[in-house]
């Protein structure tokens, strides 16, 4: 039976959702802990991390430069797999220090009374060009991208497995177990925008391929919602990077934002998960009253 990576974050306060960073990771830390002052909150990039294009070394310096501001602010950061990324980091085990990992696909975020879907990749509409870059690097000895190494974690600027891949039975044992009511992805929809394909016109000359890749690519996640609608999962929020552009709309009840490169948005806390703790509160109150009372006889 398929098994579930769950990340739970019983102590965050807040839930903040990031565009592509493309190895940015201390402007990301600076500009989360110190422009903004976030503490106690739980940060997201939707992709587009910036893991592969270095050593596997760099990584871990990068991250020990980071972690006593994080341990301070008492945030962590989670990572979503982009088609800028070597899909090898994301194994939950490569990167999976307290405040700082980089998750599989299909992990579930538990935290301030969301229940959060994570899904990575998209099609690099570049593709060719970083493929003939790598095999030109090595034409020339150039040793700074090694183009069919064993090394998994070889620096490069193009993965084959970089799109996302429908997961019926990652699925389903999510279904058994989890309401899920927000979706992190690098990509979307294909009733999202971006809608037009004007932009990548040049690429799609180049890349005789490109297109059908492109249109499954969102077709991939036009299936995640189908199944997350039709197991009556209480979807309300779907936030995606990859397009270097925002927008937000509200689709059949459903609210998407597409993030900008760096750009944050900070996710409301749960109105069920509140009202939830606000009775709570109240009942506790009622009760302790109920107390109160007992003692003193009414005449």
């Amino acid at each position: 039976m398929n098994t579930t990576n769950m990340y739970d974050f019983p102590n965050a306060k807040g839930i903040v959702i990031c565009g592509d960073i493309h190895g940015d990771y201390e402007a990301l830390v600076c500009k989360c802990c110190v422009q903004y002052q976030m503490t106690e909150t739980l940060i997201v990039v939707a992709g587009d991390c910036g893991f592969g294009f270095h050593k596997s070394g760099y990584y871990e310096d990068i991250y020990q430069k980071c972690s006593k501001r994080l341990a301070k602010a008492n945030n962590w950061i989670v990572f979503v797999r982009g088609n800028h990324d070597n899909p090898a980091y994301f194994d939950g085990r490569q990167v999976n220090y307290k405040r700082w990992k980089a998750v599989p696909d299909y992990s579930v975020l538990k935290a301030c009374g969301h229940t959060v879907l994570c899904i990575g990749g998209a099609v690099s509409v570049d593709r060719k060009w970083r493929k003939e870059r790598m095999i030109m690097e090595r034409h020339l000895n150039n040793n700074s991208y090694r183009v069919d190494s064993d090394n998994p974690f070889a620096p490069g600027l193009f993965w084959p497995d970089e799109r996302p891949v429908y997961n019926d039975e990652r699925l389903n044992a999510i279904d058994r177990q989890y309401a899920i009511d927000v979706v992190i992805s690098h990509t979307a929809p294909s009733f999202c925008e971006m809608v037009s394909r004007i932009n990548i016109q040049d690429w799609l000359i180049k890349d005789k391929g490109l297109l059908d890749d492109v249109k499954n690519e969102r077709k991939v996640m036009d299936d995640i919602h189908a199944y997350l609608y039709a197991h009556s999962h209480p979807l309300q929020q779907w936030y995606y990077g990859h397009f270097h552009e925002s927008w937000h709309g509200e689709i059949d009840g459903i609210k998407y934002q597409m993030l900008d490169i760096m750009q944050l948005h900070k996710l409301a806390p749960d109105d069920d998960a509140v009202n939830k703790q606000s009775c709570d509160e109240y009942n506790e109150k009622i009760g302790e009253l109920a107390k109160l009372v007992a003692k003193f006889p009414i005449f």
